[in-house]
């Protein structure tokens, strides 16, 4: 696309052999960080967007190896793995879900997992699921 030709200064750094390694900044501003009350996984960065129906979606990105505490929601959620993988457990069965895959989990079954460092995620909850960083 570029061949001989100077990338674009948008581009620089993060475009590497048609992957992207991180969530672009624009969706990361800091107003809509997610506090760390509202992880359920150590060691993640979050940042989330509101719905007018009052749905979220949230973007994840896990710096680290962890483990999910195991929680439920009374909503639906949906996810799906852009990087790395991320074995979800409900019920004492682990369902690894590599990049590309996607998951549905349906209100009131609990659930927990395991992200690979490195893993990003988007999830899209039924409802209100996170509260941002407050300021100050």
């Amino acid at each position: 696309m570029y061949h001989g030709e100077a990338r674009p200064t948008w581009l620089t750094g993060q475009i590497e052999g048609g992957t992207v390694d991180n969530f672009p900044d624009f969706m990361k501003s800091p107003a809509n960080k997610i506090a760390t009350s509202s992880q359920s996984t150590p060691g993640v960065e979050g940042y989330v967007f509101d719905g007018a129906d009052g749905s979220q979606m949230a973007f994840w990105t896990c710096r680290e190896s962890a483990v999910s505490a195991p929680h439920v929601h009374e909503y639906d959620e949906y996810f799906v793995v852009v990087q790395g993988c991320y074995t979800l457990i409900i019920d004492g069965k682990r369902i690894p879900v590599r990049a590309g895959e996607e998951y549905f989990i349906p209100s009131g079954v609990w659930h927990g997992g395991e992200p690979v460092a490195g893993t990003r995620t988007i999830h899209a909850f039924g409802g209100r699921r996170a509260e941002r960083v407050q300021p100050g």
